[in-house]
């Protein structure tokens, strides 16, 4: 709802907010005014303090005097005012209007903060502002600090600072300065996200989302929800420095939902529960009645801290002789600790009770929520009541209504969303974009709605309705969804086949065509694919934001190149990087990309690169040493040698685009001198065309090379090693399958340890079969991991060349081995055909009768050879007899039904089938 006020307004709030508060502080140092408002003898004042009225506090009457409004005020105002911010319009406008925040940033604002000395590789060096580490101890473990400030902040208030104006002062003070010292000492919202009291109340009430916040996942605006921005040039601009990620200021469910398994949730949660209830049934244990609480004499009480030895419990008319300094944070711990083992209890009786039917984290999320709705409501019994009395008893009833209305319409909102409809909406929206951006005509059939306003299953339906949608069309699409997937740090090379599988399914894109298009962005931008990156879209707001910042600056100065820019503006480019927190290797990434002939080198250097290594892997699989495991190896070489064909086409495409023709000469030169064996194959597809696409000099380059390559005929055993463990950790489960079960015929212990990841990790089950009958084996036969080996004979057959490997690896599971003895009947002619039959080893006759019914037509089959194709795919009874002819003869067999249902899940593979079966009977009639 505010996500989009403009800053400059906001920033004016934030002013007047904060300047409110500082003068509230002053109030507590001196204040002329409270006390004729509030003495008895000001009778026209609803704020005066009533003499005759006793408020009990263990037995005895308290004294009573005008008093100072500066901490009633704060306590029954200003923090209920916050708790009801944040659940109703969500963080996004709380963190924008906080004084605290706001203060926060004075030393970023001055140019203050701390810089560190960086020393690069080359020498030169570098002032700057650090940030907290992810991996460091109060990154990993700031929820427990911030936790632990709160709860010395409440025992505080009732021992210390609820009604002594000095006290309070010095606790507000001190808050500001340990604010601004953060600000200074760390860069971005440092203090907000990793120190202050407040951030798990703000995590508490506004996540997954307020009741009128906005969806950040689903907003197509580059600036989200609370997001650190400032303006320039009358437009507004990113200021985020990636100083936490996932980071609520940016999308508050995603910082929800990739936390919510976390212990450090379950104390936040629960732990706040008991702590709250704590807080307030104190006052009555301490008091001894309810009236102490409810009348706010608390915040004006006379002699607080006079107090703290005195006995810290009333009970049943009895004062029991604990001093209060230690029975209030008794009590709080107590009920803390209380509620963290009764929530985590009563989590795991769910848990037990329903895990079949939701996800741990769906249980998890709706005891949170329900949490979250019962202390919300709880909280407002107590909050702001010696306020609400000054009212109308029909006001107070109004207030109390709304506030169970508007939490019992956030309870509803939140109770029903999952971790998977936040990612199918976050991968809804993305693919909305990019359906705008095809500017495809929908207009036909969505009537008078936009794009924008199509719901997340609505805008799946007409991604498959739309005629002028084409298969290339889908994949264009898949690819910049999931392109920009990876950039945002959503999914990660391993995570994404899993993650997008609902898009795929929806877009009808195969695992296999997923894989294609993952190496084709790693030809793109090979630093979408390098793990050594950090990935998220905090790091994508921050580079975004240096880059955009860079080139405003050559567009306002009109510099004609980035190294003007850099040579006239030195001191203000050192300022911006330090305001990004850019590293090194940041820089040069990013300078890369903005000089034209440095990035198009630096890409096809890389691509070269890669396809050294890919060519010295297929080298490493063709070593005599594995001629026995030919069969099991014609499946990697086939996935190693599509790999090369997509890097030389993404070589060839940089060539085409680029209009320097000495560094096209340069990259065809390098390319021809690899000599890899595809490279004609390539040129010479006619659907890509590339003799006419490509200058004849680079054509007759790539043709010519300089150097003659020669083959190495034995590589080291560490390399061949190393090639099969980077094989191992493929997305392909069959590419997994088989390098970790050629790896044991090498050295099985590495083996093992391969194994064993695949076995921890998340993956496929093929890969796990095959790790697990590694596991317990001394040595590993390929007839002991039966779906690979089955997975492996279709792979070599021709009749299944070609398949995509989720196919291959079903066809695998529901196939199943038949052994026949010489001169026995596999199929009688007449007989109805029931199975695909492929001849694996062995020998058969096909018999059928001749046309004139004499000699009869005898055709002999090899292993590799299907018997019966087309009575299977005619659904006609077999026209022959098959007869075995040698002992043993063994078959692969898959019924009809199964196969026929693949035939209609599979597209690709019915077509291909149809054109491999249209070329036999060609050949036939010829």
């Amino acid at each position: 709802m505010f996500n989009q006020t403009r800053e400059k307004t906001m920033h004016s709030v934030r002013w007047i907010l904060t300047l409110g508060w500082l003068i509230l502080i002053l109030s507590l140092f001196y204040d002329p005014i409270s006390p004729l408002i509030t003495s008895p003898d000001n009778l026209v004042s609803p704020l005066r303090v009533d003499v005759d009225r006793c408020i009990l506090v263990q037995g005895e009457c308290l004294e009573k005097d005008y008093y100072y409004l500066g901490a009633p005020v704060f306590w029954g105002i200003i923090v209920p005012s916050s708790i009801f911010i944040l659940l109703i319009f969500g963080h996004e406008l709380w963190r924008r209007i906080c004084p605290l925040s706001f203060l926060s940033l004075i030393p970023r604002a001055l140019g203050w903060q701390r810089k560190i000395k960086n020393v690069s590789k080359s020498g030169s060096v570098r002032f700057q502002i650090p940030r907290v580490e992810q991996d460091s101890w109060l990154g990993r473990n700031y929820l427990y600090v911030q936790m632990g400030w709160f709860f010395i902040g409440l025992c505080s208030r009732i021992l210390f600072i609820n009604a002594d104006r000095l006290a309070l002062a010095i606790w507000l003070l001190f808050t500001i300065f340990s604010a601004i010292f953060v600000g200074y000492y760390y860069g971005g919202k440092s203090w907000c996200n990793y120190f202050c009291p407040m951030a798990p109340v703000q995590k508490i009430y506004s996540e997954p989302n307020g009741l009128l916040g906005s969806k950040a996942h689903m907003d197509d605006n580059k600036i989200t929800q609370s997001m650190c921005r400032t303006v320039e040039d009358d437009l507004e601009k990113s200021a985020c420095v990636a100083c936490q990620s996932p980071c609520i200021d940016i999308d508050s469910e995603r910082s929800y939902w990739d936390g919510i398994t976390k212990g450090d949730r379950t104390v936040l949660y629960y732990g706040y529960f008991g702590l709250v209830i704590g807080y307030f049934l104190y006052y009555y244990l301490y008091a001894g009645n309810w009236e102490y609480y409810f009348s706010g004499i608390w915040a004006y009480e006379q002699n607080q801290l006079g107090t703290l030895l005195a006995p810290g419990f009333y009970i049943l008319g009895e004062p029991i002789n604990i001093p209060k300094i230690i029975a209030v944070p008794l009590t709080l711990g107590l009920f803390t600790i209380a509620s963290i083992y009764i929530g985590k209890t009563v989590e795991k009786i769910i848990k037990k009770k329903y895990h079949h039917q939701l996800s741990h984290e769906t249980i998890r999320h709706r005891t949170f929520t329900l949490l979250t709705f019962v202390i919300f409501d709880f909280f407002f019994i107590f909050a702001a009541r010696s306020w609400l009395v000054l009212l109308p008893l029909q006001a107070q009833y109004i207030w109390d209504f709304s506030l169970v209305f508007l939490s019992s319409i956030w309870l509803y909102q939140t109770w029903h969303k999952t971790p998977e409809m936040y990612n199918k909406e976050s991968l809804t929206s993305r693919l909305r974009k990019q359906l705008k951006k095809l500017g495809l005509n929908i207009s036909r059939f969505v009537e008078d709605k936009s794009i924008d306003n199509l719901n997340t299953d609505e805008v799946y339906v007409l991604a498959k309705v739309l005629p002028e949608f084409t298969k290339d069309k889908r994949q264009e699409l898949y690819k910049n969804v999931l392109k920009e997937s990876l950039e945002e740090g959503y999914v990660n090379t391993v995570s994404s086949l899993e993650m997008l599988s609902q898009m795929r399914w929806e877009l009808s894109i195969s695992d296999d065509e997923h894989r294609t298009i993952l190496t084709e962005l790693g030809v793109e931008d090979p630093s979408l694919l390098d793990a050594s990156k950090l990935h998220s879209l905090e790091n994508s707001v921050r580079l975004t934001g240096y880059r955009k910042a860079l080139e405003r600056m050559l567009s306002l100065q009109q510099k004609q190149s980035i190294e003007d820019l850099l040579e006239s503006n030195s001191q203000d480019i050192r300022k911006l990087k330090q305001e990004y927190c850019i590293t090194y290797d940041e820089e040069e990434e990013i300078l890369q990309g903005l000089h034209h002939d440095s990035d198009i080198r630096g890409k096809s250097d890389y691509i070269l690169a890669q396809l050294e290594y890919l060519i010295e892997r297929y080298h490493t699989l063709n070593q005599p040493r594995f001629l026995p495991q030919g069969e099991e190896l014609n499946l990697l070489r086939k996935a190693v040698k599509q790999k090369k064909r997509l890097l030389i086409r993404g070589l060839l495409e940089i060539i085409e685009t680029n209009e320097d023709s000495s560094i096209d000469e340069e990259i065809a030169q390098n390319l021809a001198n690899l000599s890899p064996s595809v490279l004609p194959e390539v040129l010479n597809n006619p659907d890509a065309n590339w003799h006419h696409r490509l200058p004849d000099n680079v054509l007759s380059i790539l043709k010519t090379p300089e150097n003659n390559v020669s083959c190495a005929l034995d590589i080291d055993e560490s390399k061949i090693i190393s090639h099969f463990r980077d094989l191992v950790v493929e997305s392909n489960p069959i590419i997994q399958a088989i390098s970790v079960y050629i790896l044991a015929q090498i050295d099985l212990n590495i083996a093992k340890v391969e194994a064993q990841n695949l076995l921890t990790e998340k993956h496929h089950f093929l890969g796990k079969e095959t790790a697990k009958t590694l596991m317990n084996s001394e040595e590993i036969n390929l007839s002991e991991s039966e779906t690979l080996h089955k997975i492996i004979i279709l792979g070599n057959a021709e009749f299944f060349d070609g398949i995509s490997s989720t196919t291959l690896i079903k066809l695998g599971e529901l196939s199943y081995f038949k052994n026949y003895q010489k001169d026995e009947i596999i199929s009688d002619e007449g007989d109805t055909c029931r199975e695909l039959l492929l001849l694996i080893e062995g020998q058969v006759e096909i018999i059928k009768p001749s046309a004139n019914g004499d000699t009869p037509i005898i055709s002999s089959l090899i292993p590799g050879q299907v018997l019966d194709e087309l009575e299977v795919l005619s659904h006609e009874k077999q026209s022959g007899k098959i007869v075995a002819k040698t002992t043993p003869t063994k078959i692969l067999a898959i019924a009809v039904d199964t196969f026929d249902e693949i035939l209609e899940e599979d597209h690709e593979f019915s077509r291909r089938i149809l054109e491999l079966e249209t070329s036999r009977l060609k050949q036939i009639f010829n």
